[in-house]
C-alpha cells in the first residue's frame, strides 16, 4: 500500500542543507494500523507530507497502492490525495460558514459527484460518526470533540484507502481524545489502512506498529503484541 525507498527531503539553508528525511525506507501494507513517533524537527512531519502526496522527495521513490507519486506534479499529487488518502488534522479544517453536511461533501466536490450522491455519502459519513441528526449545524455549535468527528467523517466520505492522522487527539481533553482514538481503531478493525502522526508516546501505543524517527532517520519499527 505504502512503500518509501531511500526517501531523502533536503532543504538549502544558506551554505549549509537540512536534511529533514536522511535516506528513510518504510513499507506499511493494506489494513495496518501504523504510528509514526518523533519529537519536533525529528522528521516526523515531513514524512507524513510525502506520504500524504502533500510534498515530494528530493531523491528516493515512493509508490502508493502501485503507483509511483514520487516525481509526480502537483495536479497529479492533488488527483492521487483526493481519490486514495483521508486525512484527520489537530485543527479538523473546517469551514465555519458551512454546515456539518457540506464540510462533509467537500471531498467529493472534488472528484466531481453529482450532488445527490454527495449528500447520501456525506450523510451516511455523519451517521457514522454519530452525528447525523446534527447535519444542518455549523462548527461553531459542537464541541472539539464533535468537530474532530466531522473531520472523520470527512476523511470517510470517500471510502479512502488510506487515513493519514495528524495528531488527531492534540487539540482533545484526554476522554475525548481516547474516544477518537477508539474510533480510528474501529475503523482499521474495519479494513481502512491507519497512518497516525503523534508526539506521545501514550497515543502511539494504540497503535499495531510503531515507527520512531529522529534527525530524518527510522531508529525503530516494532510491532504491538497487544494490539495484533
Amino acid at each position: 500500500m505504502i512503500d518509501l525507498k531511500d526517501i531523502y527531503k533536503i532543504y538549502s539553508d544558506g551554505d549549509s542543507e537540512i536534511r529533514a528525511l536522511d535516506g528513510i525506507s518504510l513499507n506499511i501494507k493494506e489494513g495496518e494500523f501504523v504510528a509514526i513517533v518523533g519529537q519536533s524537527g525529528s522528521g516526523k512531519s515531513t514524512c507524513m507530507n510525502i506520504i500524504g502526496c502533500l510534498d515530494v522527495p528530493t531523491s528516493g521513490t515512493y509508490h502508493l497502492n502501485g503507483t509511483d507519486v514520487s516525481t509526480m506534479k502537483d495536479d497529479e499529487l492533488a488527483t492521487i490525495r483526493n481519490q486514495t488518502l483521508g486525512f484527520i488534522f489537530q485543527q479538523y479544517n473546517l469551514i465555519p460558514k458551512l454546515t456539518l453536511l457540506e464540510n462533509v461533501e467537500l471531498p467529493l466536490v472534488y472528484r466531481g459527484y453529482p450532488p445527490q450522491k454527495r449528500k447520501e455519502l456525506a450523510y451516511a459519513a455523519l451517521e457514522r460518526v454519530g452525528l447525523a441528526d446534527r447535519y444542518k449545524k455549523f462548527p461553531s455549535q459542537l464541541s472539539g470533540g464533535q468537530q474532530q468527528r466531522v473531520s472523520i467523517a470527512r476523511a470517510l466520505a470517500g471510502n479512502p484507502k488510506v487515513i493519514l492522522a495528524d495528531e488527531p487527539t492534540g487539540a482533545l481533553d484526554t476522554k475525548t481524545g481516547r474516544d477518537v482514538l477508539e474510533f480510528l481503531k474501529k475503523l482499521n478493525a474495519d479494513g481502512t489502512t491507519v497512518v497516525m502522526i503523534t508526539h506521545d508516546n501514550e497515543i502511539a501505543a494504540q497503535a499495531k506498529r510503531i515507527v520512531r524517527i529522529s534527525d530524518g532517520k527510522i531508529i525503530s519499527d516494532e510491532r504491538q503484541a497487544q494490539n495484533l
